[in-house]
């Protein structure tokens, strides 16, 4: 059977659909058969794959087109295209990059291009852009990411790796079996759990979490959101102050340590730096015992309740589990560094069903029991370029060439960026304070895009190269992150001129005179079965047998075994620490640091510390509100907002805002209406909810609007207008979105539908 006399199949971050065709045209994504809880997200695809939004020709910025580089970039997002050649396009873009290059080297050129892009492996933008860059000299790149930049670089300090512990989560299955209190600092959002990178199989995160509390598990929810954990599990839930989870953590820590309720045990054998966090915790160092008291001023939760859930957490075999949102907001390292502490007081780090967990629920394949396998991609090749920027930091560099930036314990220098290329990502989507970071988009001489519709990002290039959705291209979604390897179809022809970012950059690098090494030969169909062959052999070294290529398009996707044991993450650690010690300068848990104290960093200390945010309601004005900008429900941050599912929950055209009824009250505000969110960075307006799901003094917007400005007002209702852009701290520079207030205010009745 190949995919022509079987139900086509595509596969997403979001999930894996069949696809329905009639005429040439996508008519339906439906929910693989193997998923349990498919996402709803899939089908907003259908209607805008070739709608009025869809990029159909290569398109350059008139004033660019007709002044060169460098000309009118204030006018980037509102000036006019002009339709042009590829020819010409490859011609442009070719030139443009010769110039940089001889007259600033390749480090004036920033690939950022961050994103998730497609679940495809083969094409993926980022690495087919990074690839051909490096065939050319490389480029100025990025490090971490906006989900968690604060703890990948503050856990591997304090247990020798970050991402080694996400892959080896302990799992759900674990949990159910071993665990009797689960923790969630944050909750355990199931809207996220939709997603995971890579491509989705079947959705595991509501059955697991059903599981765990049909067993008997119990939930406490720790967060200002309510909806942060399925009502159905019955979880206690302690609305907490937005930004001050560390200050709870250290008084539950110093309730363990006043009542000798820790592990004194543990902490001798698995630990290093004990002590120096012991004196911080009983006042020793600043005179301030870190109690219940002390915590309930900050936090808003009753002394009796931590000192209660303190001596619950001690008695149980307790999961203590820390949404990754808690590391976008000031000093985000310090919440997953106290929770670490705390895991490692109570002793059970390592035991099945207990210890801690980086954000479950946070994507798909959080405590998902799978085989890690490291299959293989497509060869990026070697930057020689040194040159990088964390990857939150886009508009310091944009504002500062030649700016110092403290990093990890060294000190950088932005570079003197003169070219943008993205593909696969959208900056106007993840970044802070996008009024901002608009005006800094203007310095550079020419801003390129790979695009397929027309965005905030493409609106904002210089030079628009319209690229293939995954629906118009053959791919396969190959990912150690979930056990379901799926073929991609191309269900439909490309619409208009677009191409896949392959073609682009081919096209490209044959007017550059590097296309042979760029493809060395091989085609996408060629590279996409080199991908599979080694993988299959990579596989068979970990004794998994994957079927041959032919076999697998035949199928249309293949399950890996998962393992028979439940994974336990830190319990190799856990039975012999010094046959299997930690990659940290001890090979122990590092709850005291000194390498990250000799940085001599004031706003990162040696030792998980309580440090006031620069914006949270401890230091607010009457009438400011916290707002929190989390992850949507109907879409992929940005991805298909344009599309019918994500329309569907905004027909007024303006993202939803959840308040609580006393705040609303005291406004006179009153469900529907349409309000201004706003503060000095600027402006958007929002559709009213009100629900006492959601605690006083906080509000909700999701993120993922597109981008849609009218001087600094966003009509659409993109919070990151309103969001501050600086560094979690010298350490990690992550983004700290959730560190934000402001202040809400009617606007009028109801606004224009603005054109999708």
């Amino acid at each position: 059977m190949t995919s022509s006399e079987r139900d086509l199949l595509t596969a997403t971050h979001w999930g894996t659909y069949r696809v329905d065709v009639e005429n040439g045209r996508v008519t339906n994504l439906r929910g693989f058969e193997h998923d349990p809880d498919p996402s709803p997200i899939g089908p907003g695809i259908v209607d805008v794959l070739d709608g009025p939004t869809r990029i159909t020709a290569p398109m350059v910025r008139k004033s660019w087109l007709e002044g060169g580089p460098g000309t009118a970039g204030d006018k980037r997002g509102s000036d006019a295209f002009v339709e042009v050649s590829w020819a010409e396009a490859n011609r442009l873009v070719a030139a443009e990059l010769t110039r940089v290059r001889s007259t600033h080297g390749n480090r004036a050129i920033y690939a950022g291009s961050y994103g998730w892009a497609s679940a495809g492996r083969f094409h993926h933008a980022q690495s087919q852009l990074k690839r051909f860059l490096n065939c050319i000299g490389g480029y100025t790149g990025s490090k971490n990411t906006y989900s968690f930049a604060a703890a990948e670089v503050l856990v591997p300090h304090v247990l020798g790796t970050f991402r080694g512990h996400l892959d080896t989560t302990t799992s759900w299955e674990s949990i159910a079996s071993d665990c009797d209190l689960f923790v969630a600092f944050g909750g355990v959002p199931l809207k996220n759990g939709q997603i995971s990178q890579g491509g989705t199989g079947a959705h595991v995160q509501k059955g697991g979490l059903l599981a765990a509390h049909k067993a008997g598990v119990k939930f406490v929810n720790i967060s200002p959101l309510r909806a942060d954990l399925l009502d159905r599990v019955n979880a206690d839930w302690l609305p907490i102050r937005p930004n001050t989870d560390v200050a709870l953590m250290l008084s539950l820590a110093h309730v363990l340590l006043n009542e000798d309720l820790h592990d004194q045990a543990f902490l001798d054998r698995y630990t290093v730096g004990f002590a120096r966090f012991a004196d911080y915790l009983l006042g020793k160092t600043d005179g301030i015992p870190k109690s219940p008291e002390w915590a309930a001023d900050i936090c808003e939760i009753p002394a009796d309740t931590i000192r209660d859930l303190a001596r619950r957490m001690a008695r149980s075999r307790t999961m203590i589990s820390t949404a990754w949102a808690l590391t976008r907001q000031d000093h985000g390292e310090q919440p997953f560094w106290a929770a670490i502490a705390l895991a490692a007081m109570l002793g059970q780090i390592g035991l099945p069903g207990t210890g801690l967990g980086f954000g479950y629920s946070a994507m798909n394949n959080t405590g998902l029991n799978r085989t890690p396998i490291h299959y293989a991609s497509f060869p990026q090749g070697h930057n020689p370029v040194p040159d990088f920027i964390p990857v939150a930091r886009v508009t310091d560099m944009l504002e500062t060439p030649g700016g110092k930036f403290d990093y990890d314990g060294a000190s950088y220098k932005y570079p003197d960026i003169r070219l943008v290329w993205w593909a696969g990502g959208n900056p106007f989507h993840h970044h802070q304070d996008l009024n901002r970071m608009r005006r800094a988009w203007a310095k550079p001489e020419t801003i390129i895009a790979n695009e397929w519709c027309w965005n905030a990002l493409a609106k904002h290039a210089d030079i628009v190269l319209p690229c293939t959705t995954p629906l118009e291209r053959s791919d396969i979604a190959l990912t150690p992150k979930d056990p379901y390897q799926v073929v991609m179809d191309r269900a439909i022809e490309p619409v208009g001129q677009a191409r896949d970012d392959h073609e682009i950059l081919r096209g490209i690098a044959a007017e550059m005179g590097v296309e042979e090494a760029f493809t060395e030969g091989r085609s996408p169909q060629d590279w996409q079965r080199w991908i599979w062959e080694v993988s299959r052999q990579q596989a068979a070294g970990q004794r998994v047998e994957l079927p041959g290529w032919e076999s697998l398009q035949r199928d249309g996707w293949v399950k890996v075994p998962v393992p028979d044991k439940p994974t336990v993450m830190l319990d190799a650690f856990r039975t012999d620490p010094e046959a299997n010690p930690l990659a940290t300068p001890s090979g122990r848990i590092e709850i005291f640091s000194q390498t990250i104290a000799d940085f001599g960093y004031d706003d990162c200390p040696g030792h998980p510390a309580w440090m006031e945010p620069t914006e949270w309601l401890g230091a607010a004005a009457p009438d400011d509100l916290h707002m929190i900008s989390n992850q949507p429900r109907n879409k992929l941050h940005s991805q298909l907002d344009h599309g019918a599912v994500s329309q569907a929950d905004r027909p007024k055209g303006v993202e939803p805002m959840t308040m609580h009824p006393r705040d609303a009250a005291v406004r006179g505000l009153i469900e529907g209406q349409i309000v201004k969110i706003h503060n000095t960075r600027g402006a958007c307006l929002a559709e009213l909810r009100i629900s006492d799901m959601i605690r006083p003094g906080v509000i909700q917007i999701a993120t993922g609007a597109w981008l849609y400005s009218d001087g600094d007002l966003c009509r659409r209702g993109n919070p990151n207008v309103l969001t501050r852009d600086k560094g979690t701290s010298r350490l990690a520079q992550g983004p700290v979105a959730h560190s934000c207030l402001v202040k809400v205010e009617t606007i009028v009745s109801k606004v224009p539908q603005q054109k999708r």
